[in-house]
């Protein structure tokens, strides 16, 4: 069965190959993940260019999904939502080979979900229009993408005083029997970064130090919850940055 699929997607990730083709792996708002074959020409009259499939580039795709096939073709492609500072700044670039790299993992076996799709393209967009004030981008972005994937951490049982269950998702008063978990010293962010958005995200003051060490307990519920998720390679950047 061949079906024509009219969508807009966000690229996540791509790998070279052969002689001129890519595999890239993206986010659809029609069909959620689906991986592309492309080949990519050697001269400059092509539809098709290399420069498409940066990370979270956000195009408007035509292809016929044909549903025993691992790798869809790619009918007709243009840029969706051109970016004015995102690529060239090498601290919003930064923040988005990072945000790639976790959406590679995070949203691997997602089917369609149209919100989960909107927020991650209306989040690029607000980064890319932002002038400052979003230090704490990526912990808003990681914290908030947990509830379209259906693990957001409760806060049904939080007081000053609470653990926090990384595996169970939910603040506690009883020591869990393993040893996944946050003190409450570590724990007392959770509230807070739930609450925050990108407009107000600016009011919470943290160190480099801190910052490191949130996206570090966050990522780890993520390990814990997502199937095979591996430590991230760009995080090392990330840290770096931001102070």
């Amino acid at each position: 069965m061949i079906m024509e699929v009219r969508t807009r997607a966000i690229v996540l990730r791509s790998v070279k190959y052969g002689d001129g083709s890519l595999i890239v792996d993206m986010l659809t708002r029609e069909c959620g993940r689906v991986s592309f074959m492309v080949r990519i020409p050697k001269t400059q009259k092509g539809k098709l260019k290399k420069q498409f499939f940066q990370p979270l580039t956000v195009l408007a795709l035509v292809f016929d999904f044909r549903q025993r096939s691992s790798l869809q073709h790619i009918r007709d492609i243009s840029v969706s939502q051109p970016f004015a500072t995102i690529p060239f700044d090498p601290m919003k670039i930064s923040l988005v080979m990072f945000l790639a790299e976790f959406l590679t993992y995070a949203t691997r076996d997602e089917q369609q979900n149209v919100p989960l799709f909107d927020f991650v393209e209306s989040s690029l967009r607000w980064l890319d229009d932002a002038d400052g004030g979003y230090t704490n981008f990526h912990l808003v972005f990681i914290t908030r993408l947990s509830l379209f994937i259906g693990f957001q951490p409760s806060l049904d049982d939080y007081s000053d005083d609470s653990l926090f269950d990384l595996r169970e998702g939910c603040f506690t008063h009883v020591v869990p029997l393993h040893h996944d978990f946050l003190q409450p010293s570590q724990a007392h962010f959770l509230p807070t970064l739930l609450r925050l958005n990108y407009r107000n995200m600016h009011l919470l003051r943290l160190s480099r130090e801190q910052r490191n060490d949130i996206v570090g307990q966050i990522l780890y519920f993520y390990r814990l919850h997502v199937p095979d998720m591996p430590e991230l390679r760009c995080l090392d950047v990330l840290k770096e940055l931001f102070a």
